[in-house]
């Protein structure tokens, strides 16, 4: 008879794991159990806390496997272990919420048990929630593009932009079809400036290669294109963590690469079962990331640059507050020219 519970010890903390060989990804069969996604977290946590410590991080569960029903958790549960580090944070309704605050490796074994599959991080440390030390740069595929897309967009202007800016981005797979490159902040920045900002590379980018990348916020204006998504650099807004799994086949992760690397890999190079070869191997490679930070003065004069030349604000998600010089949250299709004003 399987085991009910098994015990996980983790830097000195012990999680108990319930229905240790429940099948979380069923085309891994018996490689894909939930004990495994756990053992996967385990032998990773000291490397994989470092994307999420100190951070306000969601959880995205899927309790009966990547076949059932998701569940994309912000509030910890009323009956989550005294030890987790929490914070509480304000959501953009302006509500209240007590979530996890990664402290301790044990933290991300307990979100496993808990049947959270990815973890999501904000780009603010929870010392500081109203300023990033991230910029993150989401370069998402659009229908028709891929994995390949996106690595042409981030090899070719991405990164010869970034050293123009005198930034240093870290790239990693997003684990589906895209690529994320987080870029250290010094102190001191706004959300609304490290947006604003992400929107400027954005559009710039957008003019050196119009048929390839897209910085329209509406589905029906991207095209065949890589969309950079400039409103996931907003409080609330997450992406996938640093060595966290993603709830498709084959188990894969979300991991850091090298620019060099980048053209020879692909998404599932990396998996629960790849990724901690791969660290005993190369190690963590967003471990120099704090040395790197790095300020926004000439983002910003991008910015300047693009209000001169009426490119100004552009829409927020819905369920944010309309911010000043946002334009109508009206998809274009859908104007009426005589009421636009």
């Amino acid at each position: 008879m399987a085991p009910q519970r098994v015990d996980v010890e983790v830097a000195g903390r012990t999680v108990s794991i319930s229905n240790p060989d429940k099948i979380y990804f069923p085309d891994l069969g018996e490689r894909g159990r939930k004990i495994d996604l756990v053992r996967y977290y385990a032998s990773v946590a000291e490397i994989a806390l470092s994307a999420v410590v100190g951070r306000p991080t969601y959880l995205q569960r899927y309790p009966d496997g990547i076949a059932g029903e998701e569940v994309y958790q912000k509030r910890l549960p009323p009956k989550a272990p005294e030890w987790l580090g929490r914070v509480t944070v304000t959501f953009p309704g302006g509500r209240k919420a007590e979530v996890l605050r990664p402290e301790h490796p044990a933290d991300l074994v307990w979100a496993a048990q808990y049947g959270t599959i990815t973890l999501h991080p904000w780009p603010a440390l929870a010392a500081d929630l109203a300023h990033p030390d991230l910029m993150r740069i989401d370069l998402d595929p659009q229908t028709g593009t891929d994995f390949s897309d996106a690595v042409w967009v981030g090899q070719q202007l991405l990164r010869p932009m970034l050293d123009e800016l005198g930034l240093v981005g870290f790239p990693k797979t997003s684990g589906g079809r895209g690529i994320h490159i987080d870029v250290p902040l010094t102190a001191g920045w706004t959300f609304p400036q490290v947006r604003r900002s992400v929107l400027a590379i954005a559009r710039e980018m957008e003019r050196q290669a119009p048929e390839r990348v897209t910085s329209a916020w509406w589905k029906e204006e991207r095209g065949e294109r890589i969309f950079v998504d400039f409103n996931q650099m907003l409080p609330d807004k997450t992406v996938a963590a640093a060595y966290t799994v993603r709830a498709r086949p084959g188990a894969p992760v979300s991991t850091p690469v090298t620019w060099d690397e980048l053209p020879s890999v692909s998404t599932m190079d990396f998996t629960i079962h790849t990724v901690p070869d791969r660290l005993d191997e190369v190690g963590d490679l967003q471990a120099p990331m704090s040395a790197a930070a790095a300020g926004l003065e000439r983002s910003l004069s991008w910015v300047e640059r693009d209000e001169e030349q009426g490119l100004g604000e552009t829409n927020y998600p819905p369920n944010f507050p309309k911010m000043p010089g946002e334009p109508p949250r009206v998809q274009p299709s859908k104007k009426v020219a005589d009421h636009w004003d």
